[in-house]
């Protein structure tokens, strides 16, 4: 038996695998590890896209407060309230106008003068709180155990009374008027320097309905009370008399000047 020259192989033995070979099988495993541009992969692509901003909008809508956040019966009360001081306006136009209508027909004029001169000065009495008044109107008895209510709240207090057209407020038996301050001292509310007893008892005179629904709006004063640890009870009063006078200052500095012609 002769044996196997040098390039005869073995029927046995397996061809040993060269260096251009290694190199081709890396190219080939790393083209088959490549992203492939196929259909479901752009789906896929797009609607993860989509999924990122609708979470986006979704988290900035949850973010902003405004009306769109108020509840049905939220949005009820709001546009109750806006109705109530639009007709409140609407009706102090009216009296306006009649008694423009009423100068200008001559009518009188000396009687009707008089009778508007007093109806004006006892409108800046009441304003000025130099006379009781009565009339429908509000009361809030505020109960504050933990003394968390304190003058920055009675001032929003005044604020919101005053924007739904209250025209007269007294806090725990002190007139309120347009110079009137309120301030906090060792966990005492003071309004114009006269400390104010605990709980406190507000009245306002002016349109019931709108005055109460000014309280209780999402967001109000009696819900930041509520929010504080204290209650607020708010009760429409068909005839509330308010006995509280303000002492007026005298003034120092100003003093009036002649009405321009014309």
């Amino acid at each position: 038996m002769t044996e196997p020259s040098g390039g005869e192989q073995t029927g046995g033995a397996r061809p040993r695998m060269g260096s251009a070979d290694g190199v081709a099988a890396w190219r080939r495993l790393v083209r088959m590890g490549r992203p492939r541009l196929t259909k479901a992969n752009v789906l896929a692509a797009l609607l993860a896209t989509l999924l990122g901003v609708s979470i986006a909008t979704q988290v900035q809508l949850t973010n902003a407060r405004g009306l769109e956040d108020l509840s049905q019966s939220e949005l009820v009360n709001v546009l109750d309230d806006v109705s109530l001081r639009a007709s409140r306006l609407d009706q102090q136009v009216r009296e306006l106008e009649t008694t423009r209508d009423r100068l200008k027909n001559g009518t009188d004029d000396a009687t009707e003068a008089i009778a508007q001169a007093q109806k004006r000065v006892d409108t800046l009495g009441i304003l000025a709180g130099s006379l009781p008044a009565h009339g429908p109107g509000i009361q809030v008895m505020i109960s504050d155990p933990e003394r968390q209510v304190t003058g920055p709240v009675v001032i929003d207090l005044i604020q919101e009374l005053r924007d739904a057209g209250a025209e007269v407020i007294d806090i725990g038996g002190v007139r309120v008027v347009a110079s009137s301050f309120v301030e906090t001292r060792d966990d005492a509310i003071l309004v114009d320097g006269h400390q104010v007893q605990r709980p406190i008892q507000v009245k306002a005179i002016g349109d019931s309905k709108t005055l109460a629904s000014a309280m209780t709006i999402p967001g109000g004063v009696v819900e930041t009370m509520r929010q504080k640890g204290g209650t607020a009870v708010v009760t429409e009063v068909d005839d509330i008399r308010v006995t509280s006078i303000h002492h007026r200052t005298p003034l120092v500095h100003a003093t009036p000047t002649e009405q321009p012609p014309g």
